[in-house]
């Protein structure tokens, strides 16, 4: 087991996509912490890591504030005797569109997936640095960071704000030999539950089949499992070279987004004044250069169709 001797925190991992990673993690050889705001719930996650042959405790508090990521980082050195990576994992939705969204909606979310992220970030590095530990440090992003989706602002801009992040502190942490990079999971979760599209592929995951291949292949759907090992993975030597990268991960896919970059470059002497770009924007901004926006899905086959909410 590569992760022999390694100490993991994984925040908002008592169930979950995040439970899903700290098992991986203890699988490879990791002692882990487990945290969640519900200390059953935490206790249960412990147990049955344990259960299955690994090491685990419990730091019970609400990410996002430093007081908050101090905890973590205690609990990982005073209990399990170090610290070596970090996977930043808790998250909240407050789903609403945008003149139904209130003020604490945004900020709730906000709080927890991007300040909890930094917080917990720069705690970690802290440790690692001062003790001169190559630390692996994975952030959890999301494809609506990427693309956008709708009634989901204070969640969009959360999660393009921690893949900014991310390749900020990729470049600050590099002469210390921290890696940190950001995850893009695309899988069975609660939020994906609710949605008609999944359907078919949430109730096989439930039943414990394996989900149509058109969600694993055809759209990078999967389960928990499927994210896990990019998990482990990032968390190992093998991925000391790879730092500052967005990589998705679902089913049976794997992806590297690019960096954003420019869809087209055009040049004017003298600059692009208003009358100038009245006279060029049909070339300038054309359906050639325009980009798209929120995920795009292929339509369903008609034997994965959701079934009438009254006939289920």
């Amino acid at each position: 087991m590569s992760l022999n001797g390694k100490v993991a925190i994984v925040t908002g991992s008592g169930q979950g996509l995040g439970l899903a990673y700290a098992r991986e993690l203890a699988r490879q050889g990791a002692a882990v912490v487990i945290n969640d705001v519900n200390a059953e719930t935490a206790a249960e996650a412990v147990a049955q890591i344990e259960a299955e042959g690994g090491k685990a405790t419990a730091v019970v508090v609400p990410v996002g504030s430093t007081d908050a990521a101090k905890a973590l980082v205690a609990g990982a050195v005073e209990t399990l005797g170090r610290l070596d990576i970090l996977v930043t994992n808790a998250g909240i939705l407050r789903d609403k569109s945008l003149l139904k969204m209130t003020d604490e909606d945004f900020d709730l979310v906000i709080n927890v997936h991007l300040k909890g992220t930094f917080t917990c970030v720069r705690e970690a590095f802290s440790y690692f640095k001062e003790n001169n530990i190559p630390g692996r440090i994975i952030t959890i992003g999301s494809p609506t960071g990427q693309r956008g989706n709708f009634g989901q602002s204070n969640y969009a801009a959360a999660k393009a704000g921690i893949v900014g992040m991310v390749r900020t502190w990729a470049l600050e942490m590099k002469r210390a030999g921290v890696t940190v990079n950001s995850v893009i999971p695309v899988a069975a979760t609660a939020m994906t539950k609710t949605v008609p599209y999944f359907q078919k592929a949430v109730e096989a995951d439930e039943r414990g089949d394996a989900m149509p291949r058109f969600f694993r292949h055809d759209l990078g759907f999967g389960t928990a499992d499927d994210v896990a090992g990019l998990i482990a993975f990032l968390a190992s030597d093998s991925a000391s070279d790879i730092t500052g990268q967005a990589i998705g991960a679902g089913g049976d896919r794997l992806q590297v987004w690019t960096h954003p970059t420019p869809a087209t470059t055009e040049y004017r002497e003298g600059g692009w004044s208003y009358e100038a770009l009245q006279e060029s924007a049909g070339e300038l901004f054309s359906k050639e250069t325009l980009q798209s926006y929120g995920e795009e899905f292929l339509p369903l086959p008609e034997e994965l169709q959701p079934e009438p909410a009254q006939a289920r």
